[in-house]
């Protein structure tokens, strides 16, 4: 059995999948989290799964999310619905529920936040909204696990007996009546034919949906149904769409004038607004984001971060010097050894030791995410992100971005506008993803001394003002054109959930750990290969007679311009398309140096000045196989996708070139 979990962007649907399945789905406290379907299975009841769809505000779709829910309720024909209503916000929550009825699914709604409205002196008659919907309404409150057994009880139930809803038309006697329901009688038969709910077709037909053609409508037909929407709006004074949501909020607030008491403006919500008078501050709001993301580079890349990166490290080289005399000792053979310790240690182990980095970085950034402040933040962002074509929605998926492209792509369906998804696609690579940490923390340590937060600030800074003025120029040429409209609903803010802040954390180790023992490792393996023979397959001792270096030679003369024209530079950039970490990865194997003694090693290979610009290309370049990967799906163009690729491997070396002349003539 399969029951769908729909609801409202925000309203707890995640936090509800997690208490159902006991799943560690990732869990925030902005819009927007889930952008595509999770399925587990539901704790309790082995035959019975449930899938968490996308927030989405009403079955008519504006973004690819909401088609993501609306295509799945449709075509998958799940066995079930569980409509999740934030019990603080019941009114516009009702407005998805009263469509979801409109399917003639079996729906239990579950009333979320019930502690919330209680803690805030509100209360809901149950039995007499359950009366109202013809569903059950079940009271909850998720992130409390308080009723979700009782709910998932009542789900199983009505799911096995099919019990459909009882109450599917809100509208009272009048021009909309009339006309839902003469639209209804003429295209019955075409509705059951194609299993469809009667009703939900007969108000998307209205609501001037693509319905027509899924039904196979006849040109007759289609002209009676314009015939009878023409009279409602005339008689009425409302267009379709208006005509409809009018219908529907007039029962919504009926509804809860029967059953609902409204709780007084919540503590919550008065502390939100207290603090939003200055974080959302127009003169201040920008210099205070600014401040917290340099505080958190600051603790993260040369305090706290950095002295757990300096452990762990030192702990991989004690256990490499280990393995090394062991092997030695144990007489193992020469390659065998080679590869061990000068591929696997060198490559993966330089890798690891930047997981403490990683992590400490995306445990402030999971408090702000907790908290509500980043939905402030692209709140705020709006107004500025508006003059390169882009609104404030933008602005999440770029937040995405500093942990990995890939979900951050992903993100960009939120976007209602094709326009401005594919303007925010292009901009994502840009952003720096907690992949190129690595490469930041290494060169900032070897050629920066104590400029390195200030060098490491000044990357991501300056990857977010190249990507704007691409998006800048892009939207004035390629994608002229307005802006959608933006809207997003703040949340209150909130405690940080230490249980989804560690979620977070683990959730991000999890990735690295996974990138660092496949990707990473079969790149270190594959680079320790072509450096240790010949093209003839002998053993070499001079890695200058490798394959690798006649790869790297042939290659290196683009980069020479740039101030690292070495082929194990060149090298390393290649095998960062795989995975950015392997850049480090790399040019660990290839110097022959532990991670802890790379920085003094990499002065033979970088000046200042070039190592300033090997920074900038590494920023800029092309980001690896997975996100260009997750490029091609969401543009569904390979043309797109390897202009995208290029255009920013000419971005990179031009910023590049000019970051090394300008830094060879200051020093």
């Amino acid at each position: 059995m399969i029951l769908a979990l729909v609801g409202n962007q925000n309203c707890g649907k995640t936090t509800l999948f997690n208490a159902i399945t006991g799943s560690n789905q990732h869990v925030g406290n902005f819009p927007g989290v889930t952008v595509e379907q999770k399925i587990g299975v539901v704790k309790g009841h082995p035959n019975c799964s449930v899938v968490d769809l996308p927030g989405i505000y009403s079955l008519r779709p504006y973004s690819q999310e909401e088609r993501v829910t609306r295509d799945f309720i449709l075509n998958e024909k799940p066995d079930g619905v569980i409509n999740i209503v934030d019990a603080t916000n019941i009114e516009r929550n009702l407005y998805l529920t009263l469509q979801l009825l409109e399917l003639h699914i079996p729906t239990v709604i579950a009333l979320n936040m019930m502690d919330e409205l209680r803690g805030n002196g509100g209360s809901v008659n149950i039995s007499a909204m359950s009366h109202a919907l013809g569903v059950p309404v079940v009271p909850i409150s998720a992130i409390k696990n308080e009723g979700v057994a009782d709910l998932m009880d009542t789900a199983d139930d009505i799911s096995r007996r099919r019990e459909r809803p009882r109450v599917t038309d809100f509208c009272p006697y009048g021009a909309v009546h009339r006309c839902v329901h003469s639209v209804m009688m003429l295209t019955e038969h075409r509705a059951l034919a194609a299993d469809l709910p009667p009703r939900f077709c007969a108000t998307w037909l209205i609501e001037g949906g693509d319905m027509a053609d899924k039904l196979s409508l006849s040109a007759n037909e289609r002209q009676l149904i314009e015939l009878s929407v023409t009279e409602m709006e005339r008689e009425i004074g409302l267009n379709r769409n208006a005509a409809l949501a009018d219908m529907r909020y007039n029962f919504i607030e009926q509804l809860c004038r029967d059953t609902v008491v409204k709780c007084t403006e919540s503590r919550e919500r008065h502390r939100s607004v207290k603090i939003d008078s200055v974080l959302t501050n127009k003169y201040l709001a920008i210099p205070i984001f600014i401040c917290i993301m340099m505080l958190i580079f600051y603790l993260t890349f040369s305090v706290i971060g950095s002295a757990l990166s300096k452990l762990l490290g030192a702990a991989i080289a004690q256990l490499a010097s280990f393995c090394d005399r062991l092997m030695t000792d144990s007489g193992v053979n020469s390659v065998i050894h080679s590869l061990v310790i000068d591929g696997i240690f060198a490559g993966v182990g330089s890798v690891l030791s930047f997981l403490p980095i990683i992590m400490v970085l995306f445990f402030f950034l999971s408090i702000l995410e907790d908290t509500g402040y980043m939905a402030r933040i692209a709140f705020v962002m709006d107004k500025p992100l508006r003059k390169i074509g882009l609104s404030g929605s933008s602005f999440v998926p770029m937040l995405i971005g500093l942990g990995c492209s890939v979900p951050a792509v992903m993100a960009t369906r939120t976007l209602s506008g094709s326009r401005e998804r594919k303007l925010t696609v292009m901009l994502i690579p840009y952003i720096s993803c907690s992949a190129k940490i690595p490469i930041y923390t290494v060169f900032c340590a070897a050629f920066f001394g104590r400029y390195q937060v200030a060098v490491m600030a000044l990357l991501y800074a300056g990857g977010i003002l190249l990507g704007v003025m691409t998006a800048s120029l892009l939207s004035k040429t390629v994608f002229s054109g307005r802006p959608v409209p933006f809207m997003m609903e703040l949340p209150n803010y909130r405690l940080p959930s230490a249980r989804s802040v560690v979620m977070l954390m683990r959730e991000k180790a999890r990735d690295f750990l996974q990138r660092a023992f496949t990707v990473i490792f079969m790149a270190a393996v594959i680079i320790w290969f072509l450096r240790s023979f010949d093209i003839h397959l002998n053993v070499v001792t001079d890695s200058r007679d490798s394959i690798l270096a006649l790869i790297g030679r042939a290659v290196a003369p683009i980069f020479a311009p740039l101030g690292f024209g070495d082929w194990r530079v060149a090298t390393s950039l290649i095998s960062g398309f795989t995975a950015k970490e392997a850049v480090i990865s790399t040019l660990s194997v290839l110097t022959g140096v532990s991670i802890d003694q790379l920085p003094t090693g990499l002065s033979a290979l970088f000046t200042p000045q070039s190592a300033a610009a090997f920074l900038a290309f590494t920023l800029l370049y092309t980001p690896c196989v997975a996100a260009v990967a997750t490029i091609r799906r969401e543009l569904n163009s390979t043309q797109k996708t390897v202009g995208i690729v290029i255009m920013q491997c000419a971005v990179a070396w031009l910023v590049s070139f000019a970051v090394y002349r300008v830094g060879a003539l200051i020093l």
